[in-house]
């Protein structure tokens, strides 16, 4: 039985089993950007290492800073799919006033 129908079968997800913390989880997320999603304390540096692979990693940003989506804005316009627009709203003010 593989890992996937396994864990369908108890009702289980992946990131209920899998966790990557610290130096264990910038090390998976430079080995595959996809890893982000199970990292439990991300930091702006795995983040941006994440999207830096790929841009579709901003989906599991847990606290999006503007460098990492624009980092992930610059591969590709889709991405702002993912952008929390709060982040950005300090930016639309100072624009605004000047």
């Amino acid at each position: 039985m593989k890992l996937q129908e396994f864990l369908k079968k108890v009702n289980w997800k992946e990131s209920d089993i899998i966790e990557y913390k610290g130096e264990e989880a910038m090390n998976e997320v430079k080995q595959n950007w996809d890893a982000l999603k199970y990292v439990k304390e991300q930091t702006e540096a795995i983040c941006l290492e994440a999207v830096k692979q790929n841009w579709n990693a901003l989906q599991y940003v847990k606290e999006q800073t503007e460098a990492i989506c624009l980092e992930a804005v610059k591969q590709d316009w889709d991405a702002l799919q993912y952008v929390d627009k709060s982040i950005f709203d300090n930016t639309v003010e100072e624009l605004t006033l000047e």
